[in-house]
This record gives C-alpha cells, structure tokens and sequence, in this order.
C-alpha cells in the first residue's frame, strides 16, 4: 500500500504543534496533566465547530447562504437549544464558541472565569437530557485555576492563552473533508508521548494501536458488522475506536460499550468518543469497577469484545460473599485468587459473550500455566470448549512492560473440540527501544488465525483431550515447538578434519624429534 505523502506531512506537522504547546507549558505542568488540559481544550475546539459547521449547513440549505452561526446573537440562538441538543447531545452559545473566545482571550483579565463558566454551560445544557451521563464532568480534570499554571491569575491566563493559540493553530480541516483523524491522532501522539508515565500518575495502561487492531481484527473475522462491541477495562477507548476504523462506525450497528474504574481515564475516553466522531447515542461508557460493579447487564451478550484489563491487580475474589454466586463467576466454580484478578475479566468477558461472538483479550503469562484456582477455571474454559485460539506475542511490545504477553480468544459455538496455539513471538520488527507489529506481522497472525492449520514452528492446532494431557497448561510453547537454529555439524566432516588434524600435528611432532635429535647429536 503505498503512503499517503500529503497525510503524512499533516500528520507531522500535527505532532509538531503539539510539541510547541508542551514546551510553552513546560516546567509549570507535567505531561500526564499537560495531556488533560490539550486534549480538554482540543475537545472544546472540536464540538465548537462540529456545532458551528452542523448548524450552518442546515441554515445555508434553507436559504440563508451568508449564514454563520459564530456571529449569530445569543438570545436568537437561544431558541433553537433544546431542539439542538436532542440532535448533537450539547449547545453552546454563539459568545462561548471556541473561535470568538480565543479572539478575546489575550485582553480577557477574567480568562480562567470565563472558560470555567462556559465549561460549566456546556456540560448543564445536558442535563436532563439523554445525553447527560455522557457529558456530566467532562471538563473536571481541566483545572483552569490551578497553580501548576501559573502563581496569579495573571500567570495563569498567560498559559491559558498560550494553550488556546496553540489549539487553534492545529490545522484539522474542514468536516467535509473527513479530517475527523486529524483529532484522534492528535489524541493518539499524546497518548504515546506520555504513555510511559502513564500507569504511574494516570492509571491508565495504554495499548499500542497495532496490538489494538490485531485485537479488532480478530474479533470481527468474517464479519462485516456486529451488533455492539465492549471492553470492560475500557481505559481511553483506544480498543473500541479500532472498530470504527475498520468496520466503519455505521457497522457497529447497537454502539460502543465499555467501563472504567479510573474517573480521569473514564472522562478521556467519553472525549475520545466525540473526537472520533462517535454520537452521544452512540455509546455507554460507565464508570466503576467491573469485576464488583458491572454497569452494562441490560446491555449484554456482545458480539464483540477485546480488552487489554490490567496485569494481576487484587480484587476481593471470595471475600466479597456476593461473588460466589455471581452469575459471571458460578459457572468456573471457583473464583480467581484474591492477589490475581485476571481469569476473573476473562470469565466476566466470556459471560457477557453473545453464542455467535468472539472475545479477544490480552493475558499476563502467568494465567496460562499456574496451578491452584487459575488452573481450575482453565479446565472450566478447555472442557467447556471456550478456548478458540491462544497467541504469544513478542516481548517489550507494550508501554511499561518488556513482558511478552498473550492474546485468548473466546468463543461459544466453535465448530471443534480444539484450540489453535500462535507463536508470534518473532512477528514484530524493533524500533528504538520497543518491538512493533507491522502490517505483514497483523496480517500473517491473522491468516494462521482464519486458516486454523499446523504450520512447522508457528501453529499447532491441538485437541482439547490433548490439553488435558498436560494438566491444562495453555502456554504456547508447550505445542509449538520452536525451530532450532544452532549451527548443524556433519559428523563425518568433523571426524575428517580431526583426522587431518592429528595427522599434521603427529608429522610436526616428527620432524621436531628429528630436529632435536640431530642437535643433541
């Protein structure tokens, strides 16, 4: 596929942009918080002229071909605000739009109060509405009087101005033209600049854009929609937005669901949402843990589900009495230990499953061949026939961690009682520091994946008998053998050339003796 050059060049000048907001912002905020207020303001700017462009073309359509709502008065556009926030989920008031505050900003002694009102207006003219839990808080981590900006008021506001000037500078385009992924990649560069920092003062672990498609891709394989897709560490959304990008968004028929136990994390992803074009009706984010506190049960089966949950977290497992008899959990008949969570997502994951689904979800190794309660539900998942396929990854893939993971893939009605082993370990190619998939790696994982046949050294297709066999151990190594690629000697050769080798020493060794011999002599 060849590159497309005039894309790439906007790409970077994008993250260039980007770059020169952080440097006016550095030294007073740090990167996960300089994340929060670029993409806060990137977000203001975004539903500013997703507003503004809406509105205008309604208008232009009926006549008006001068019209533009950024000079309409408030008190007219007043009038058209509930029938506006039935459509877009929002309103804003034509003096609160992004553009004319940015023009009145440097000479606003009262920046930070005017944008923590407007911000205030903007989540209230959705309450009440269907849209409300989608934009309640939305603002809350853009802290336009914190002191990380600045002493005084004034220092503050210089910031801020500073901010909003770098924001408007982005060139995103017209809607028309589809620049819709000029937002999310700008989101996506911050999410990578900061993702190292990001599990430590974020709570967020961020997973890389190919391993999120490889995990799309694997859920929808031979499927050209699905009915709603979930993710129940659902993080920024990263996950869920991939099945936009290869579906289409119209495909993902019912929306996009996930939760999240972290407030900051759960307020980026509603942002992620509306940047990647996703309407308010769209899609239930929910807010909490969960493992203890599912918020989608009216929501489930789903057809697809992916998840990158988080690596051996403590979760109160069979000190919570309510637990045991939970319909997620009862089936395994056993909970996950108490100080390793992560056979508890899959089991939710696999509950929450729709019969026609599939589930693809990242694993910590451990839960492939510990012993104890993991084992038990491993036997509970093989002897019910729920594991379709397992993947090994390559090592240091992911941000944080060198760690080689695995993909488990899950579904309901397979068509055999056995379970495909991947070693992927070797598809990836270094850049910098970390491994990367690249497309041929994607799609050479999912070719072995859709044609589920024996491939020396990189699939196994085992029976599930066979796993069993070996006490329900799902790590790939222990089916696929691994190539050997040490130097193989020819024995004859070798006897040959040790030989020739005696041979010249016992000559050298002669004709040294007859040296010495005819000195002493």
């Amino acid at each position: 596929m060849a590159i497309d050059t005039r894309k790439e060049q906007e790409r970077a000048e994008l993250h260039r942009t980007i770059w020169a907001i952080a440097n006016d912002l550095r030294g007073s905020v740090d990167g996960w918080d300089f994340k929060q207020y670029v993409l806060g303001m990137l977000f203001y700017r975004y539903i500013s002229e997703n507003l503004t462009s809406y509105i205008n073309q309604r208008q232009i359509a009926s006549g008006k071909k001068d019209y533009n709502y950024y000079l309409e008065k408030d008190e007219i556009a007043e009038k058209g605000k509930s029938q506006l926030v039935k459509i877009k989920g929002f309103f804003i008031l034509p003096s609160e739009l992004f553009e004319n505050v940015r023009k009145k900003a440097p000479n606003d002694k009262n920046l930070n109060e005017t944008l923590e009102k407007l911000f205030s207006h903007i989540e209230q003219s959705a309450t009440g509405t269907e849209s409300e839990d989608d934009f309640k808080g939305l603002f809350d981590d853009i802290d336009v009087n914190s002191k990380k900006l600045g002493n005084s008021v004034g220092e503050r506001n210089q910031k801020l101005v500073k901010l909003i000037e770098g924001i408007a500078t982005m060139r995103l385009g017209n809607y028309q033209e589809n620049t819709i992924d000029a937002f999310g990649d700008a989101y996506e560069f911050l999410m990578t600049m900061y993702a190292s920092n990001a599990g430590k003062s974020g709570g967020e672990f961020y997973t890389p854009q190919e391993v999120s498609e490889l995990l799309a891709k694997i859920a929808t394989v031979g499927k050209k929609s699905v009915n709603k897709v979930y993710d129940p560490a659902c993080g920024s959304g990263s996950l869920l937005l991939k099945f936009a990008k290869i579906l289409g968004k119209e495909n993902v028929r019912q929306g996009f669901f996930g939760q999240e136990i972290n407030i900051t994390t759960y307020n980026l992803c509603r942002i992620n949402m509306f940047l990647h074009d996703i309407g308010y009706d769209k899609f239930d984010i929910a807010l909490g843990d969960t493992l203890i506190k599912p918020q989608h049960w009216d929501e489930e089966p789903f057809e697809a589900i992916v998840s990158n949950p988080p690596y051996s977290i403590k979760w109160e497992g069979e000190d919570n009495p309510l637990l045991i008899n939970d319909p997620r959990f009862v089936p395994a008949g056993v909970l996950a230990p108490k100080s390793k969570a992560d056979l508890a997502f899959i089991l939710h994951s696999l509950s929450w499953l729709a019969p026609n689904g599939t589930a693809a979800i990242v694993c910590f190794p451990g839960v492939l061949y510990r012993g104890g309660k993991e084992g038990k539900i491993r036997k509970y998942l093989v002897d019910n026939n729920y594991v379709d396929c397992v993947i090994q990854l390559p090592d240091n893939l992911f941000f944080g961690t060198t760690i080689a993971t695995c993909i488990m893939v899950l579904k309901k009605n397979k068509n055999d009682a056995s379970t495909l082993f991947i070693d992927a370990s070797a598809e990836c190619v270094k850049v910098t520091n970390a491994n990367k998939l690249t497309e041929e790696n994607i799609e050479k994982i999912l070719s072995a994946f859709i044609a589920r046949k024996d491939i020396a050294h990189f699939t196994k297709v085992v029976p599930n008998k066979g796993i069993e066999a070996q006490d329900y151990n799902l790590s790939v190594s222990t089916y696929v053998e691994q190539e050997d690629n040490r130097e193989k000697i020819n024995i004859k050769e070798l006897n040959k050339e040790l030989s020739e080798i005696v041979a010249r020493e016992n000559a050298l060794r002669a004709e040294i003796d007859k040296i010495i011999a005819e000195i002493e002599g």
